[in-house]
């Protein structure tokens, strides 16, 4: 059942545990994410960034094939589709092309230019529906060529933009993108608290949901994360076990080389690391509560 990702954020942060957005790059990928959040009621977002967009032909290739996937399976678990680290003219597309949900990452912007564009796209998005999330401090490593440092965001410019009425914010607290560096500091809960002291109900963000350690996962969500993000966790274990079954030689036996068997194992094996983290983020058995 597709939806805006509102309610339940709101509801995640109200019952302490979070919602896990998991990144689609092909059919593969959203079958798994869909078919294991319908598995164990889960509600779940599907994040889709700028590149895997243009990958997959557009928004709306990525906007029907989720609406018609979501028919199809009979999925009847809250599901948002929905824009990630998207850029001023990547919302207003995906608006057009029928997702539920945007990300406006104004963070590379003067703080003014950021609440300026983040204001009025939360006009646009409400107005239809749609909810959105912000972006406030950068996160660490590259997201489809923006590349940050991981700085911690300033929690007075986090409440400015909070106040803007959008639905969820993504603040740096030394998260990065991708595989986390041996010497990384790890995740600055103060700024975090301080953020969440500032900004009160707001559902906040993890971004680089990949390689965090649990214990600081779930910190992070009793100090207010109602919504983690993973994609490299699942690119992974979906290149480990592909790699497994060819290097077995099994793409030679048979019509193993079939992309619906030789895809398979890997798809199998997003499945086992959403539901790995749907359990460390507690939102199994939540779709409906």
């Amino acid at each position: 059942m597709l939806v805006s990702a509102s309610e339940m954020l709101k509801k995640a942060k109200a019952g302490h545990y979070a919602v896990g957005q998991f990144n689609i790059n092909n059919l593969e990928w959203t079958k798994s994410v869909l078919l294991t959040a319908q598995e164990l009621q889960s509600p779940v977002i599907l994040g889709v960034s700028e590149g895997a967009g243009k990958y997959m032909t557009g928004f709306k290739t990525v906007a029907a094939m989720v609406k018609a996937m979501d028919e199809e399976l009979g999925i009847t678990v809250p599901v948002a589709l929905h824009l990630d680290h998207g850029s001023y003219e990547g919302c207003y597309k995906c608006i057009k092309a029928g997702f539920t949900s945007i990300m406006f990452d104004g963070s590379h912007y003067p703080i003014e230019e950021n609440i300026a564009k983040t204001q009025e796209l939360v006009a646009v998005a409400h107005n239809l529906g749609l909810s959105i999330e912000a972006e406030v401090g950068s996160i660490g490593g590259e997201e489809d060529g923006v590349v940050g440092a991981g700085e911690c965001a300033d929690p007075d410019e986090c409440k400015a933009i909070a106040d803007l009425g959008v639905d969820m914010l993504a603040a740096g607290i030394g998260n990065i993108h991708g595989k986390y560096p041996e010497n990384w500091a790890g995740l600055s809960f103060d700024t975090l608290d301080a953020i969440q002291q500032k900004t009160g109900e707001m559902p906040l963000v993890l971004h680089g949901g990949t390689g965090i350690p649990e214990d600081m996962i779930k910190k992070a969500i009793s100090l207010g994360v109602a919504k983690i993000n993973v994609n490299t966790e699942c690119q992974l274990s979906f290149a480990a076990a592909t790699r497994e079954y060819i290097e077995a030689g099994k793409d030679q036996q048979g019509k193993g080389f079939d992309p619906r068997k030789l895809l398979a194992p890997g798809a199998e094996a997003i499945k086992a690391t959403v539901k790995e983290k749907m359990e460390l983020f507690g939102s199994i058995g939540k779709a409906f509560e």
